[in-house]
């Protein structure tokens, strides 16, 4: 399957991978900018390219439902997003339970166009004492960057600068959603 994957993913669609995914088990994966529903497949496709393990998560209902089976097998982690759940804590407990939880997740929290990134993905990493990787989906150059691992700071500004300049200039499926950092 890697290799069905790598070939629709270079040869059809003409896309690169620049960059290696970190053999730790257990990691979060920032994917900017997350701008429509293409980058799931893209997403689908690196990961099988990889073969490392990925997942991510969504409310619980869409695993009880008819296609449920595909949420699960896809790398997909339930969690309860009702107004009295922490999600924080939900996803903490994740990575507590399981030997390898590599999550990948989108800092603008939609698809649409975002001034500030959400900072669930940070005090997770935090907690959880994992590293964070930036992962780029980059429609104009047609490549997916990946960066070595980096550890959470004490300083959450120092960080989140970083990790904004890291993304300057990628460019996403819809170009005016693509993020553009806030000076």
């Amino acid at each position: 399957m890697a290799n069905l994957s790598k070939w629709f993913f270079n040869k059809v669609l003409g896309w690169k991978l620049k960059g290696d995914f970190p053999s730790l088990k257990k990691y979060i994966i920032i994917v900017v900018p997350h701008t429509s529903w293409h980058d799931f497949y893209l997403g689908v496709l690196v990961r099988s390219m990889v073969k490392t393990p990925m997942n991510y998560v969504a409310k619980k209902e869409l695993f009880d439902s008819p296609l449920g089976w595909y949420f699960k097998w896809s790398g997909g982690a339930p969690i309860d997003r009702s107004k009295n759940s922490n999600t924080v804590d939900a996803i903490l407990s994740l990575f507590e339970e399981r030997k390898e939880f590599r999550l990948a997740i989108a800092p603008e929290g939609t698809r649409k166009k975002v001034a500030t990134w959400k900072t669930g993905f940070y005090h997770i990493a935090k907690g959880a004492k994992v590293p964070i990787v930036m992962v780029a989906f980059d429609y104009k150059k047609k490549e997916v960057r990946v960066e070595p691992p980096f550890y959470p700071s004490e300083s959450i500004k120092t960080d989140f600068d970083f990790m904004q300049n890291y993304f300057s200039g990628v460019v996403g499926k819809i170009p005016a959603y693509s993020y553009k950092k806030e000076d």
